[in-house]
């Protein structure tokens, strides 16, 4: 926690001590959701202690933070996933700096393969629930009772309903789905996906899941957003690789901040 709160102060010292009102991870080929042009400051993940350094294409490693609507928000252009540590609490000191800085609220988004024939590339689906089919847990090792974290509630149920308002408000469909996680960094079989879909699975990745209980233990309200960018191997045709992740992910990114937009604009009406 250490480098969490060092972290911070840097923040501060160069953001100023205004409340950050919210936060959003992009994942694969979404960071230019946050866009440059309304920020305060932009921070390389490399000049903040205990941030991660991403080795993925599509992962650019800058925290953006600036105003968005009504409210201040802080921008993770990138995260860094299991597959390139071996730790699935990579992710756990940006996380830390975040509560550290008093942020309320993360927004979690992600690139994913669909098990549904009504998810088609393109599709931007809000998180109900997730399975953990790695079955790593980012908290395995840590110490005290709040590591026994509860999950019934891992995507705050009014937190999503905003975000629906949000998409009604920007003309946009915003289906529910459950996403599960794979540890990656190989794709899913074709016979993983049919017990993905078999289990209740709408959704497949490689990502979400350690954050979302990362930031559960560390009080955050959380929400998650997903681009679907393939059908997942073997269901309707879907071959997935990772340049056609990065592609239809940029070409869905329009609809994220779409609806982003429309969310801290009515958020930060709110009294």
């Amino acid at each position: 926690m250490t480098e969490a709160l060092d972290a911070a102060r840097v923040i501060r010292a160069r953001a100023g001590g205004e409340a950050i009102d919210g936060a959003v991870i992009l994942g694969t080929g979404l960071g230019e959701v946050a866009g440059h042009d309304d920020a305060d400051v932009v921070f390389s993940y490399a000049d903040l202690p205990g941030f991660p350094q991403p080795h993925v294409s599509g992962h650019a490693g800058r925290l953006v933070i600036g105003r968005r609507g009504g409210m201040r928000v802080a921008w993770l252009q990138g995260r860094a996933h299991y597959y390139e540590t071996g730790d699935a609490r990579a992710m756990s000191g940006a996380l830390e700096a975040l509560a550290a800085l008093d942020v309320p609220r993360l927004i979690v988004t992600s690139a994913s393969g669909s098990t549904r024939d009504d998810l088609a590339p393109g599709a931007l689906v809000r998180l109900t629930d997730h399975i953990n089919f790695s079955g790593l847990n980012p908290l395995v090792g840590a110490r005290g009772d709040d590591r026994f974290v509860p999950m019934n509630d891992a995507y705050d149920a009014a937190f999503g309903a905003q975000l629906d308002r949000a998409a009604i408000d920007a003309g946009a469909d915003l289906p529910h789905g459950v996403y599960m996680w794979f540890s990656g960094p190989s794709f899913e079989t074709p016979a993983e996906v049919r017990m993905a879909k078999l289990l209740g699975a709408d959704l497949v990745g490689m990502s979400t899941v350690p954050e979302v209980i990362l930031a559960r233990r560390l009080g955050l309200r959380v929400a998650g957003l997903s681009l679907v960018t393939n059908f997942a191997a073997g269901f309707a045709g879907g071959a997935p690789d990772h340049a056609g992740t990065k592609r239809v992910a940029a070409e869905g990114a329009r609809r994220l901040k779409q609806v982003l937009d429309h969310y801290f604009a009515a958020a930060g009406d709110s009294p």
